[in-house]
């Protein structure tokens, strides 16, 4: 009895577990997932506070939020030109790739792209004086060596009319700073522009642009005043809104850009403010282009080509801009621009928009519209 009583105790033992089968390899059971731990109180375990939206870097970083980053591309800037009592800007444009030349033995070079740090290769370098001598140079070379002293004189010629300007704006009596020179934040003539209102004592404005490549700011910028954007369109929104002159050194794709922009602008009339437009250097400009073209063949009027004016020399530019500035903006102002605000009144150019209208933000068209 004792041993039936065992062998069935083995066979109901062998129907509980599964059956191998003689040179089969057995599949393992997987495991159940490990489940949740619920404390006693049968209540679900704590949850972590959520990011604030504004916090949140996956959000503003995604495609979903690219118009916070566009609308902060506004009002950031904005918040810092109030703050700083910026009024209105000269821009200077012209090309990145240029370096000045201040000492005789300054080995001049070309960068290598437009905001880059990098110098060029070699083999696009201006020649030096003994490779010439030794025949190694390249044609290229040698164009390269002849212009890079022109192009480094535009640099010296941006740096001593940017202190002129800036010696001029501090001494116009106002509350805010006045025709604060401003450029795109980089090297070449753009570092000779901010260099220049530097040395003078001034605030000086760099409104750089995130670049694949590597780049940074130049030195001269006034440090609260240093901007850099992602947006190519904003970044030109500011150097229209708050400019009251502009100022185009020789250059090259970004610098026809910007000034045939601010052109452009200008002639349709969607800038409805005075801009004086000085075109520096005739004899680098006059081969680029030839504007009589357009005007020969009707593309544009006659009238249009007294949107600009060309330049040669740092006097002669600034008694350009400041006969215009003068004549467009201190002498329309009067003493009401430097005359304190009345008591319990807030002056107009301490409201939101300072120095601003309408017309700037909407355009022509829905101004006038407005109700």
């Amino acid at each position: 009895m004792k041993d039936r009583a065992q062998a069935t105790g083995n066979r109901e033992q062998e129907s509980a577990s599964p059956k191998k089968s003689a040179g089969t390899p057995q599949t393992p059971v997987p495991e159940a997932a490990p489940r949740a731990v619920i404390p006693a109180n049968g209540a679900p375990p704590p949850l972590e506070a959520a990011p604030l939206a504004y916090e949140n870097t996956a959000f503003l970083n995604s495609a979903d939020g690219r118009i916070i980053r566009i609308v902060s591309e506004f009002l950031e800037p904005l918040s810092r030109f109030r703050r700083e009592q910026i009024q209105d800007t000269v821009v200077f444009f012209g090309s990145a790739r240029f370096r000045g030349r201040e000492e005789a033995d300054h080995a001049l070079e070309l960068l290598d792209n437009t905001g880059s740090t990098r110098p060029a290769p070699s083999e696009e370098q201006p020649a030096k004086a003994r490779e010439i001598a030794a025949g190694k140079a390249t044609d290229l070379q040698r164009k390269r060596a002849v212009a890079a002293v022109e192009m480094a004189r535009y640099y010296e010629d941006a740096r001593r009319l940017a202190q002129l300007l800036t010696q001029w704006a501090k001494a116009i009596p106002s509350r805010k700073h006045r025709f604060v020179v401003t450029s795109g934040g980089g090297p070449g003539i753009m570092e000779a522009a901010n260099r220049g209102a530097y040395e003078a004592g001034g605030k000086t404005i760099g409104m750089n642009i995130l670049l694949p490549f590597e780049q940074r700011p130049n030195p001269y910028i006034t440090p609260s005043l240093n901007f850099e954007f992602h947006y190519f369109f904003m970044r030109k929104l500011w150097f229209a809104y708050l400019a009251k002159a502009l100022v185009v050194f020789p250059g090259g794709y970004g610098t026809l850009d910007e000034m045939f922009e601010i052109l452009t602008l200008t002639q349709t009339q969607k800038v409805t403010k005075k801009i004086t437009v000085l075109i520096y250097g005739p004899e680098y400009w006059k081969k680029v282009f030839n504007l009589e073209v357009l005007v020969d063949t009707g593309a544009i009027s006659p009238k249009d080509l007294d949107l600009f004016q060309y330049v040669s020399t740092p006097e002669q530019a600034f008694e350009m801009l400041r006969n215009g500035l003068t004549e467009n903006y201190l002498s329309a102002e009067g003493p009401a621009a430097s005359a304190p605000p009345q008591s319990g009144k807030i002056a107009a150019d301490e409201d939101l928009m300072a120095g601003w209208n309408l017309d700037d933000f909407l355009g022509p068209e829905l101004a006038k519209t407005k109700k």
